[in-house]
């Protein structure tokens, strides 16, 4: 009950403040609520299931190219659309974790990163479908039940969509596949010699953050109401990861602080030192790693922790 109650006070809050910004700060809030979903998916594949792999983003960027394809170009109708992007999203994913997810660290990072370049190479080369380098545009949100959802209210999608996958990832990460999860992430043979069964987890693992990243993908196509290469590009992908590193990897609330903290760095740099606040990236994720390798929420935990000593 408490659960279901905090579920409906945050979707209160995050709600109500779509309808207080201007349509510049909508846009940013927007994005950044598709980029803390993204982030906690992440957070699961990498920090819980121990999978160091670089297309979370890429199957975002399919999640929204196969829902303006199947809309605009097939004429699926908006749920049909829906149901068959995950689909395609999960079948993409299988067809990648099922031999991807039998290597590890390194040469599961370059599988995954050869994929992702792989991706933005069929986009660039799609022709009509994709409608090339310069992408898919001018289209629109179908009406729902004859209601047009937009402005703040399709912000309010945005914000179920994020408690959705927190509620999901929470739910999966305190099941026993959660603690298989763990266990594969920590040691694979003491995992398997208890019974976990290593490659079907983390098949599972990929399939389901990849999904869920994918209809993350969905919703973002009727943000900016256009895709394009550039927007999936791999760079995203490595500040998916630096999100995750410097929030706390393997935290459900690290990813959530790291995510808001990355996205909205730029935005206060940006105006000081141009261009050049991905330097700035690199000495945060330096510093990170030296000096607080369990990110920002250690910190958090560490005053949480004398605080309760000195009471």
């Amino acid at each position: 009950m408490k659960s279901i109650a905090g579920f409906l006070l945050a979707a209160l809050v995050l709600s109500a403040v779509a309808f207080m910004l201007g349509s510049y700060q909508t846009d940013v809030y927007r994005k950044l609520l598709l980029w803390i979903t993204l982030a906690l998916g992440y957070n699961f594949l990498f920090g819980i299931a121990g999978q160091v792999a670089f297309s979370h983003f890429t199957f975002y960027g399919i999640g929204a190219y196969a829902m303006v394809i199947l809309l605009f170009q097939v004429g699926l109708p908006l749920p049909l659309a829906i149901v068959a992007g995950i689909v395609v999203c999960v079948v993409l994913a299988l067809v990648v974790a099922i031999p991807a997810t039998r290597l590890e660290g390194f040469y599961l990072a370059l599988a995954t990163l050869a994929f992702a370049q792989l991706f933005i190479v069929v986009l660039n080369e799609g022709g009509s479908v994709t409608g090339g380098p310069g992408g898919l545009a001018n289209y629109r949100l179908p009406d729902i039940a004859g209601v047009r959802v937009t402005g703040p209210w399709y912000t309010v999608v945005i914000v179920f969509l994020l408690l959705g996958t927190l509620a999901t990832l929470w739910r999966l990460d305190r099941s026993w596949f959660g603690r298989a999860c763990r266990a594969v992430r920590d040691d694979p043979q003491a995992a398997q010699a208890m019974g976990i069964n290593v490659t079907t987890t983390r098949i599972v693992a990929y399939a389901v953050t990849s999904a869920l990243a994918g209809v993350a993908g969905m919703v973002y196509a009727f943000v900016d109401n256009t895709v394009n290469p550039p927007i999936f590009g791999l760079e995203n992908a490595f500040l998916l990861l630096f999100m995750v590193i410097v929030g706390g990897s393997g935290r459900p609330a690290g990813a959530i602080v790291g995510a808001i903290v990355l996205y909205l760095l730029p935005f206060f740099l940006s105006p000081l030192i141009g261009h050049h606040h991905a330097l700035v990236f690199g000495v945060v994720m330096v510093a990170v790693v030296l000096f607080q390798p369990k990110g920002l929420i250690g910190i958090w935990d560490g005053w949480m922790a004398r605080r309760r000593a000195s009471s």
